[in-house]
């Protein structure tokens, strides 16, 4: 059976990878280096700590994902020979407001009742904190820390997965853009900018933002969005951060990577002086001594938002054979999309219940 998947970021090459591990043939269809794409400018986390908090069904998917990633990486590394720089020990949130930090401690008991108990985590005051971490400021008052939590190199990521489909078999075709798309199961048709056509009997729309205009075509609703964030890179320092937060991160290069700010702004990607400002002004205050680095490179990127901010997965209701997923958690959930997915793709019975992340949670 042959998928065409629209969209060859680490979603669609996840997914790709695990459909082609299942036994199905794939086609990737990947847009143009100046499209929005997330995959090239996120902060590259395996994030559990926080999420969830108002859907228990996400915290649990998040978890689970963020457990498989370990040999997940060794998987792609053994195939493609390439390092994903996966360092998966734990993740500190740090905060230098009180009430900030006592929300966030209720938001993780939350999810720790939720979870019948099982949600590791632990609150540090600043002493115990400075004893893992000697470079905080005075301004950090405590952090929170999560033995699930690490981070990956995203670009090391996308470019193994690439060749990882490549090598089970999987065809990915680079620089096109899909213009239409029509048919049911066993009859797909997508049209391709430059006048060429291809034929498939199963669709998976993992196009990022680009779902907005194919999705009404397949019959989903696609409630999505653009968010940006703006990201700042530092010169190369000594290691240092070993524990990465949702803020800050320390790369395999040496670079620290600032980020988190959240902005709508429709389809803008363009940085600006005001927030690159706020995110290093952060940086300092959580680690002092990089107030004398070099700022050496920094982005904006769109996230792909739905309204609740979790996850879609749609099969659709009108055009049958025809998949829609899309998520702003890319990199975290690129495990579970691989190993977990393909089974609800091919509606096995053992495949896990996703149904909380239908589109039918925004009908009103």
């Amino acid at each position: 059976m042959t998928f065409i998947i629209i969209g060859g970021g680490v979603v669609g090459l996840s997914v790709a990878y695990g459909l082609l591990k299942n036994g199905q043939d794939v086609v990737v269809l990947d847009g143009a280096d100046d499209d929005f794409r997330a995959s090239r400018g996120n902060f590259g986390l395996v994030w559990v700590q926080g999420k969830g908090a108002d859907c228990v069904g996400y915290s649990q998917w998040t978890r689970r994902s963020a457990a498989l990633w370990a040999d997940f990486a060794q998987e792609i590394e053994d195939l493609t020979g390439l390092d994903l720089m996966l360092r998966q020990t734990g993740g500190m949130e740090y905060f230098t407001d009180q009430v900030e930090l006592e929300e966030h401690i209720a938001k993780l008991k939350g999810l720790r009742e939720a979870s019948g108990g099982d949600y590791p985590f632990e609150v540090l005051d600043q002493k115990e904190l400075r004893e893992r971490v000697p470079e905080i400021g005075p301004k950090v008052i405590g952090a929170t820390f999560c033995p699930e939590d690490g981070h990956v190199n995203p670009l090391f990521l996308l470019k193994a997965l690439s060749c990882a489909v490549r090598q089970k078999g999987g065809i990915i075709r680079t620089g096109v853009k899909v213009v239409d798309v029509s048919g049911q199961e066993g009859e797909f048709k997508v049209a391709l900018e430059d006048g060429n056509h291809l034929s498939g009997e199963k669709v998976v729309l993992s196009a990022g933002l680009g779902a907005m205009e194919l999705g009404p075509k397949l019959g989903f609703s696609t409630p999505i969005r653009p968010q940006q964030g703006q990201i700042l890179v530092t010169e190369k320092l000594p290691a240092f951060l070993h524990y990465p937060s949702g803020t800050l991160r320390q790369v395999n290069e040496g670079g620290v990577q600032i980020g988190a700010s959240k902005s709508e702004l429709g389809l803008d990607d363009t940085e600006d002086t005001e927030t690159i400002a706020q995110l290093a002004r952060h940086a300092i205050d959580v680690f002092p001594h990089l107030e004398k680095v070099k700022m050496v490179r920094s982005w904006a990127a769109l996230r792909i938002m739905s309204p609740d901010g979790l996850p879609i997965y749609q099969r659709s209701p009108t055009h049958p054979g025809a998949t829609f997923i899309t998520c702003h958690s890319g990199i975290t959930l690129a495990a579970a999309h691989a190993h977990l997915l393909p089974d609800w793709i091919l509606g096995r019975a053992e495949a896990q219940d996703l149904s909380t992340f239908s589109e039918r949670r925004f009908d009103v």
